[in-house]
């Protein structure tokens, strides 16, 4: 649902352990001033007592583990494309204009992600690549964690050319599944169809993953977008996290 300037899903917020979470929209993103690598308190949404933290995005598939409580003279200089963390008051975020933000929760081990996938990571697997980083540093199966894909291009909009198609040919064994309207060199492609069947093959539960069925080129009064406006006039921050207290 909207609420005000952030989405939230209702994966995330059972009664009894309810996780802090949101996908933000460009009003929310408005006056945040983040600054990559930097732990910050008071962020809209996250709770005044949290540290968010968003790093440097660089297309690829590491993550950043966050395994302690942030200090405010914490300095995260590297560059990773997934962000995990098991310690509560912590919020991990990723910064997104058209591609894919992905947030995970795994509730009996209690450890959250937030993932950005644009399409060359998504076709290397950043997504399952994460999944497989709960289960083997954290114990977290598959099909215990709950799964949001939020607000990105959609297929109704994100028409991509022959490198972009060379790059699934290559990487994505069914390609085909997760592309429309093909013309030549040309084709519309549905990255999160391409990430729900990720996760599906890697094992989470299909009922546990939620979708936020926006297009951010389309909707220009909620989001930002890349391929719309032509350049980076801001991006959205999604986000997750522990709350300090399971009350």
């Amino acid at each position: 649902m909207v609420r005000t300037s952030i989405i939230t899903v209702p994966a995330f917020s059972d009664t009894r352990k309810r996780i802090r979470h949101f996908f933000g929209t460009r009003q929310h993103a408005l006056g945040l001033d983040l600054e990559l690598g930097i732990p910050r308190q008071g962020v809209a949404g996250a709770g005044a007592a949290s540290w968010t933290l968003t790093v440097k995005q660089v297309h690829g598939t590491e993550a950043l583990v966050v395994d302690r409580a942030l200090m405010p003279s914490d300095r995260f200089a590297g560059g990773w494309d997934a962000l995990v963390t098991d310690r509560p008051g912590v919020m991990v975020a990723v910064r997104t204009a058209d591609c894919v933000p992905v947030l995970m929760y795994d509730p009996i081990h209690r450890v959250v992600a937030a993932v950005h996938a644009g399409w060359r990571g998504a076709v290397a697997g950043i997504v399952p690549k994460t999944l497989a980083l709960l289960e083997s540093r954290f114990g977290s199966h598959p099909e215990q964690m709950r799964i949001s894909i939020g607000p990105s291009a959609g297929v109704c909009c994100y028409e991509v050319d022959e490198p972009v198609l060379d790059g699934l040919r290559k990487g994505v064994s069914d390609w085909e599944k997760v592309v429309r309207s093909r013309r030549g060199e040309r084709a519309h492609l549905d990255l999160k169809a391409l990430i729900r069947e990720q996760v599906r093959t890697h094992g989470a539960a299909p009922a546990r993953v939620t979708t936020v069925n926006l297009c951010t080129i389309c909707h220009d009064d909620l989001f930002f977008s890349y391929r719309r406006e032509g350049k980076v006039n801001g991006t959205m921050i999604s986000a997750i996290g522990l709350p300090l207290s399971r009350g």
